[in-house]
């Protein structure tokens, strides 16, 4: 009963009434896309690398003197980190997850290939690696203490080339999907074949992606390196990291005094920096979600309590004919829920547009189709709240007073 005089008074408001629906409108458009970019980031955040993060403490040490003999400070180094108290294991590795560097090469199947070759995290490792990283095997075993090659050795052959690597499942499952890949042959250094003889669950890229089909393979060989250029990693429960700093670096500084000891770093607090623009954009994007559902709400209760002063004597007209303070609540809810409607019906189809132009203009995924009736549930609740106050107001209005205004 209350749809027609709803529709003629809209006609004659044409101007206020599509203000409001533009603004529902543009309010659900972005909406959408923003809880869209929202969950991309928190799937970011919450990633799972497959690394013992909260036991890792990254040490690294620069030298200052070309002469020193590299490979036997290194060995000093391991031995004295590992005589370290609370120090589980410790490992040396060329990169490291969330760090500042990434060695990368293509592998392929065929040695001939040019075209084929699949571009993976190149980890140089020293023996417990496994171990200190906390990967799970998956297939196969790790390597043997003769498998491991020196990082000066290898550095000067003119054609690097080693006999075993292990991969991380992703780089399998490429490789050989279905089939197991222990044992199968591959070309990533060289022309020489190497061996699979391991994989592990997970081996996170030194730079991990924002997106799960970007960056998603790795590879680790049995290359101890020396110091210069690569990391040391220590294995330590979680409540004793800051005092396994402290004592790491006492125990690398008098090894050789002509070099520097950088600050111990915990692998958590590389990933919080790694991640501090993701966690950025989170709070923009929930600052900008509730900037807009603040403003739209205004709007609302703005545009209905200067309808209940403009229809005050029709209010009083219709009290005075039996309507109830429910209808008259009813009457005002019934036309934001169609204004609301309307405004969501376009929104949403802009949301979509949005989000096209957006996966061409910054190479986003397609905005999921789970998220249009989110936004436009949330904005239905949003007008009904809104429009709340001032239909209440205009039900409460006596049917006298209303009749003389």
């Amino acid at each position: 009963m209350d749809l027609m005089p709803i529709l003629s008074t809209l006609r004659r408001h044409k101007t206020a009434a599509s203000l409001i629906v533009i603004e529902i409108a543009l309010t659900s458009a972005i909406v959408c896309n923003a809880l869209h970019l929202i969950s991309t980031r928190l799937a970011v955040l919450n990633n799972n690398t497959g690394v013992a993060e909260a036991e890792l403490v990254v040490m690294g040490v620069r030298g200052t003197v070309q002469g020193s003999n590299a490979e036997e400070l290194t060995a000093q180094d391991l031995a004295a980190l590992r005589a370290v108290p609370g120090v589980k294991s410790v490992a040396v590795l060329n990169q490291v997850v969330y760090g500042q560097n990434s060695s990368n090469s293509g592998i392929r199947l065929n040695p001939q290939a040019t075209s084929d070759r699949v571009s993976a995290a190149n980890y140089y490792v020293g023996e417990d690696a496994l171990a200190t990283l906390g990967l799970k095997l998956v297939e196969g075993r790790d390597f043997k203490p003769e498998e491991y090659v020196s990082g000066a050795a290898f550095d000067r052959q003119e054609r690097p080339s080693l006999g075993q690597v292990i991969i991380n499942q992703a780089l399998a499952n490429k490789l050989w999907p279905g089939e197991t890949a222990v044992g199968k042959t591959v070309y990533a250094l060289g022309d020489a074949p190497t061996t699979v003889v391991g994989v592990v669950d997970q081996l996170p890229h030194p730079y991990p992606a924002r997106r799960a089909d970007e960056r998603p393979y790795s590879m680790m060989f049995p290359v101890r390196p020396t110091f210069r250029g690569a990391t040391y990693l220590l294995r330590t429960d979680p409540a004793q990291r800051d005092p396994v700093i402290r004592a790491a670096t006492a125990a690398l500084e008098p090894i050789d005094p002509t070099r520097i000891v950088s600050e111990g770093r915990t692998l958590s607090e590389m990933r919080s920096r790694y991640y501090a623009q993701d966690r950025a954009m989170v709070w923009l994007m929930g600052g900008v979600i509730v900037a807009l559902m603040v403003v739209t709400a205004f709007g609302i209760v703005g545009l209905a309590s200067f309808w209940v002063q403009q229809r005050t004597r029709m209010i009083g007209t219709r009290r005075a004919l039996g309507a109830t303070r429910a209808q008259i609540r009813g009457y005002f809810q019934l036309e934001n829920f169609m204004l609301t409607s309307a405004g969501i019906v376009l929104g949403l189809a802009g949301a979509l547009g949005l989000s096209l132009w957006l996966m061409r203009l910054y190479e986003m995924p397609r905005l999921p189709l789970v998220w249009l009736p989110v936004a436009a549930l949330a904005l239905w609740a949003l007008g009904q709240l809104a429009v709340l106050a001032p239909a209440r107001r205009a039900a409460a209005l006596p049917p006298v007073q209303a009749l003389r205004s």
